[in-house]
């Protein structure tokens, strides 16, 4: 091989190296791009499970190369303490549940919420019963799940009502044993939220005494990891941009909304629908005004001394 050949070759390796390498690191950066998963968890009825069922988030996420995987949850607190364990990146659940997360120091953050669904929750009694007012709940049994949303209304509403906590005796069960000791009459009223609350309703006829319309805003909230929601923006606004859209649609078509449903919870449409006909349609991020509604949940539920500590709701707002 001549010297003028044996550069040519030399040349030509080194090109083939860098053209190599370059592609290389193209397909490894693609690689990783499309690596990004979003975690989301999810409980049986909202929102959530019916984007789920439409299967348009992740049609949507795909332009930016996010997977989408669901895990379901019992319940808000346990769906939050996924977030802290890194399980779901994001998930959905009402007024309380954030909030002791965040005082157990939780590393959530808030990013959009639904609007106010004050009708969605109720204090209600048995068809049968004697009680047609908040004032005979004096000396009642009043079953409850402790620390969350209905237990902010209970306090709202005895306020209201010039009662206190200790004019009734609380009892503090989850809601499937709460439905229980209701039916079987252990207890005379009951404080429960959607689709329970609708359930009773339909199922054995209970008696509305007061819903938290003018009293509570029972907001539903969207939360995040932190770290996930500061290094992924465009994500979580694209999650944003669809909750609000599905909140529309939902609006527009409530019985095919209902259908999606009626398997996840195993409730009949009738349920489901009169459950999503007293929802907040619409989802934005979230404003000042939210958050000072959520801090008057946090105060109240610290009053109570149902969270060992006071917490600054701003704290969990991510800086805009």
């Amino acid at each position: 091989m001549s010297a003028i050949q044996a550069k040519f070759w030399a040349k030509s390796l080194v090109l083939s190296s860098v053209v190599a390498g370059a592609m290389m690191m193209s397909g490894c950066a693609k690689k990783e791009a499309e690596t990004v998963t979003l975690n989301i968890g999810f409980q049986k009825y909202g929102l959530l499970p019916i984007i789920k069922e439409r299967g348009i988030l992740e049609t949507a996420l795909k332009q930016q190369g996010v997977n989408v995987k669901w895990v379901e949850f019992p319940a808000g607190p346990q769906l939050l303490e996924g977030l802290n364990v890194g399980s779901v990146s994001l998930g959905e659940a009402g007024e309380a549940p954030p909030i002791f997360a965040q005082a157990a120091n939780s590393n959530l953050v808030y990013v959009a919420n639904q609007p106010q669904a004050p009708k969605a929750e109720a204090l209600i009694v048995q068809k049968d019963s004697a009680i047609q007012n908040i004032q005979d709940l004096k000396g009642k049994r009043v079953v409850l799940n402790k620390g969350s949303n209905v237990h902010y209304l209970l306090l709202k509403l005895l306020e209201a009502n010039n009662l206190k906590l200790d004019d009734i005796q609380v009892v503090y069960l989850p809601p499937s044993d709460a439905r229980a000791a209701f039916e079987k009459g252990a207890v005379d009223a009951w404080v429960i939220w959607d689709p329970f609350f609708a359930a009773a309703e339909q199922q054995i006829g209970a008696r509305v005494i007061a819903t938290g319309e003018n009293l509570v805003s029972n907001h539903q909230f969207y939360l995040a990891d932190r770290k996930f929601a500061e290094q992924h923006p465009n994500v979580l606004k694209a999650v944003i941009n669809e909750l609000n859209t599905t909140t529309q649609w939902v609006s527009q078509h409530q019985d095919e909304a209902a259908k999606l449903l009626e398997k996840p919870t195993g409730l009949s449409s009738g349920i489901i629908k009169s459950s999503i006909s007293r929802m907040g349609f619409g989802v934005q991020p979230i404003s000042n005004e939210v958050v000072q509604e959520q801090q008057y949940v946090a105060d109240a539920f610290y009053n109570q001394k149902l969270i060992p500590n006071k917490i600054n709701i701003q704290s969990a707002i991510l800086a805009k």
